[in-house]
């Protein structure tokens, strides 16, 4: 086989090695549990970014290697291969999406509980039918019994 544009084949290679090593890196992670050991990391965002872009860069790469190829059944194969594989990323895509939402959503919820509390917390000064009653304990420790009146 001549191999003289071989530059699709090349640029499809390179796609399909890099998704096949982050797409298995990440999935050890996630089959081990290690990512509740890095919970710095969001990673429902990074199984997201991973998959999107793993889908944007085959439909890429499929549509160059089917522009440029050879018609060798190899050449075929891979093209086939690669537009399957981006069908499989976009549905990943897509669940990824509907985590990340649903994970989103829970942490707002949470965060709007706290504010709600920080609140109602302050409110508690500023209503007469409420009496505070403090006492300082050893070492300046200050703590306090609320009367509802």
């Amino acid at each position: 086989m001549e191999c003289s544009p071989c530059e699709g084949l090349y640029f499809f290679e390179f796609v399909s090695c890099s998704a096949l090593v982050v797409t298995g890196v990440l999935f050890l992670m996630f089959s081990l549990n290690l990512h509740t050991r890095i919970p710095q990391i969001n990673w429902n965002l990074t199984d997201l970014v991973n998959t999107g872009l793993s889908t944007f860069f085959f439909f890429i790469a499929s549509v160059v290697l089917a522009a440029l190829n050879h018609k060798t059944g190899a050449e075929i194969a891979a093209v086939i291969f690669g537009f399957l594989a981006m069908a499989v990323y976009a549905v990943n895509t897509y669940l990824a999406i509907q985590k990340w939402r649903l994970n989103r959503q829970q942490s707002s919820r949470q965060s709007s509980d706290y504010i709600r509390a920080r609140t109602e917390s302050r409110e508690v000064d500023h209503r007469p039918e409420i009496q505070r009653v403090c006492f300082t304990v050893r070492r300046q420790l200050r703590g306090c019994w609320i009367y509802y009146l």
